[in-house]
Formats: structure tokens, sequence, C-alpha cells
């Protein structure tokens, strides 16, 4: 048992801070044994560990990026979704059948999630399987925990980067074989790219393999207008983009992330709140590809589960900190461009969507609660501090908006503190 000291934040109830200063968590192994207000007597004699004035916060969760496209950060900016597949993604992705690539590139990916403090996520791979456990045994190594995927694509790819169905499938049975049992807190996710790069009997097939063994799915929905019309012109039988997964047993409840979804129908958006499928809002990314504002009030107004998303490298900063900044400017944005009644995002919203919001999709992280695993960061803002009196809420409100990686002190996964990471290239 060990017991930290802090100014303790999180956000238990939807736009709400819940603040404990000079708070108590005690940690048993990996997870969370209490909170208190005053150090609990029945704990003396424990390790305490004294934080000070510093800040602990749960670690923050991206429940959308693609791992390969690290490397890519800040290119092609200037186009738009599908061009900017075909000029820069595709190609880098091509790479990764090159293991001593990969394993170059993905340890410098999860070195920056590292970084910027976070410590859940869900990720895309590449097509290969080999690539994609490589990437997952890096991240299991160095403390990085959440959901994979092996990207399946059949059509309307480039020929030196696509599958044909038949193996696509198999290498997607391998991929979870070696995969589902490997690490603790690692897990294979389903990944058909989008549904234009996808066939029936591929999506047919990938939904069955989701039900045996009981996975969780992300892709990507309504992200860009041409997008949503090349969709409806492959699937006319289809009465939306949402439908057409739908259709292919590729939304599983509570268990689907669906990117983007900037241009969703009503009809669409009640689904979704029924099925309880995640909204990976990725402002970064939606305003660099020219895609849209996603109505993030309106999902959340209607029952639609949300978390933070950076979209690398659609997104160009990896930084889920940085994220809760552009997501309250966007959502500004939409209310006063679009005379919306749906109300800006503030930042204690924010905080929780980038905490228990997100969190909601991994196993029992995103909040300081009993039975949950630590995962946490440690901010030291003493060199974001002025000469005036700021309580807490601001302290951590500048902290999104000013501060960066060198304000996290200390960081933990499954209680364990975790070290930098080494990663040569």
């Amino acid at each position: 048992m060990k017991i930290y000291k802090g100014n303790i934040i999180f956000a238990e109830v939807f736009g709400e801070y819940e603040i404990i200063p000079n708070g108590y968590i005690a940690v048993e192994n990996e997870f969370i044994y209490g909170i208190y207000e005053d150090f609990p007597s029945d704990l003396d004699g424990y390790e305490l560990i004294d934080f000070g004035d510093k800040i602990i916060i749960p670690s923050f969760c991206d429940i959308h990026l693609h791992a390969p496209q690290f490397v890519n950060r800040g290119l092609g900016m200037d186009k738009e979704l599908l061009d900017w597949l075909e000029f820069y993604t595709f190609p880098e992705e091509s790479k990764y059948e090159d293991l001593i690539y990969a394993k170059k590139a993905y340890k410098k990916f999860v070195k920056e999630l590292w970084r910027e403090g976070t410590l859940n996520a869900v990720v895309f791979g590449t097509i290969h399987r080999d690539a994609t456990i490589e990437l997952m045994d890096i991240m299991d190594e160095f403390g990085i925990n959440g959901y994979v995927g092996k990207v399946n694509m059949d059509r309307n790819s480039p020929d030196f980067y696509i599958e044909d169905t038949e193996s696509s499938i198999k290498t997607t049975l391998d991929f979870i074989e070696q995969s589902i049992d490997k690490y603790n807190r690692v897990k294979p996710i389903i990944t058909p790219r989008f549904v234009p790069s996808c066939t029936r009997e591929l999506m047919t097939e990938l939904g069955e393999i989701a039900d045996k063994y009981d996975l969780k799915i992300q892709s990507h929905l309504s992200e860009n207008r041409s997008e949503v019309e090349w969709v409806k012109e492959l699937h006319p039988e289809s009465s939306s983009y949402y439908d057409v997964y739908k259709k292919y047993n590729l939304i599983r409840n509570n268990k689907t992330v669906m990117a983007h979804c900037c241009w969703n129908t009503d009809e669409e958006i009640k689904s979704m709140a029924e099925d309880k499928v995640f909204v990976a809002h990725s402002p970064y990314s939606n305003t660099n590809l020219s895609s849209g504002i996603a109505p993030i009030r309106k999902f959340l107004n209607n029952g639609v589960p949300v978390g933070l998303a950076s979209d690398i490298s659609g997104g160009h900063d990896i930084s889920i900190r940085s994220v809760i900044s552009i997501s309250a400017q966007v959502s500004k944005m939409r209310w006063v461009y679009l005379n919306s009644d749906e109300e800006s995002l503030n930042s204690a919203e924010l905080f929780y969507l980038a905490t228990k919001g997100g969190g909601a999709f991994f196993e029992k992280t995103g909040r300081f609660k009993e039975g949950y695993y630590f995962d946490a960061l440690v901010l030291d803002d003493s060199n974001l501090l002025d000469i005036n009196p700021r309580t807490l809420e601001e302290r951590l409100e500048r902290y999104f908006y000013i501060g960066d990686d060198r304000n996290i002190y200390k960081r933990f996964s499954s209680g364990k503190e975790l070290k930098e990471i080494e990663a040569d290239c």
C-alpha cells in the first residue's frame, strides 16, 4: 500500500470538477484503495508520498489515433481527407511491412504518448499483422494501455497497400489468436478502416469475428462530406453510413468507437445513443482536413457517449491536453457561426471527456474511484503561476491552455510509476 498526497482533481459528474485540496489517494498494487480528505488513520504506517502543492489528475485517454501516421504529423494539412489518404497516409503505412522500420517508428510513437500523459489509447495499426503485434509489445513493455487493431482494407485502396479478402480475414484471425491473451491491459480490436475500403464479404466476416471473440470495434464515420456521398454510392441499399456498419454487425453495444462523426443525421444519432456507440471527437483533424465541426453538445444531449481523440496524423498534436483547448475553441465557433442552440463546451466538461468520458471505453480507468486502476498524472504547474492567487480550477485550466509535457512531474499506470522511455531512432 502507498498513499499519495496532493491537490486531487477529477470529474465524476459531467461538467463538474471534484476537488480535494491536500487530499490523499491510497493505492494497493494496481488499484485505488480509497480517496480521502483527511489522512486515513487506519492506514497509518504505510508509505506516504507527499507531492506538496502539486495537482493529481487521472491520466488522459485518447480513443482514436493512428500509430503508423505519427511520423507524418504536420504534413498534407492543405488537402482534404481522400487526397490526404492517397498522397501521404497510404504510402507511409505501406512501409510497416518492414519490421525494423516499424519498431523504430512505434517506439517514438509510444514515447510521445508517455510524454504527453496519454496512458490509455485506442489505436489503429496497419494491415501488417507482425508490425501490429510489435506495436502491442512496445505499448505493454512501457505501460501504455489500450486497444490496438490490425487494419482491414480490401477495396478502393492502392495496389501497393491492399489485402485480398481471404488473406485479410486469415491474418486478422492470426492476429487475434496471438494477442488476445498475451498482455494484461493491451487488447486487440476489430478495425475495418472505413466502409469504402472494405467489401461486403469482409465486413460480414469481421462482424462474425467480433462476435466470436467478443471484441470491440473501431472505425470512421461521417468524417467528410465527400466520403459520406461516396458511401451512398457504394451502398444505395442502406439508409445511412451508420446503417452500413449496423447491417454487417459492426456495431456492438457499448463496444464500438467511431471517429469524427461530423455529418451524422438525427436518425443516426438516435441509433448511436441506443447502441451506446462512442464518438471519438477529433477537432484538430476535422479542421486540418476541412471535414467540419462535430456537434458534440448534440451527441451528449442525446445520450451518445463521447471521448477525445488526437487522430494522429490528421490531427497534428498528440497531446490530449491540447485537444481539450481546441475542442473548446471549435465548439464556440460552431455556436457563433451556425447560430446554434448547442452551448459551447467548457473546460470542466472537456476534462470529463478526456478522462472519465473516454475512459469508459476501457477497463476501469479515467476515474479516481475505489477498485479502478491508479492511472494518474502529477502536475507541477509552478512555472505557470503568477503574482495573483489562483484557485485549483484556474490552475488546471491554465495548464490546458499554456502548459506542456514539462508540467507532468510523475506518470502512474496500474499503480506503477512510468519512467522515461528510451526510443532510439
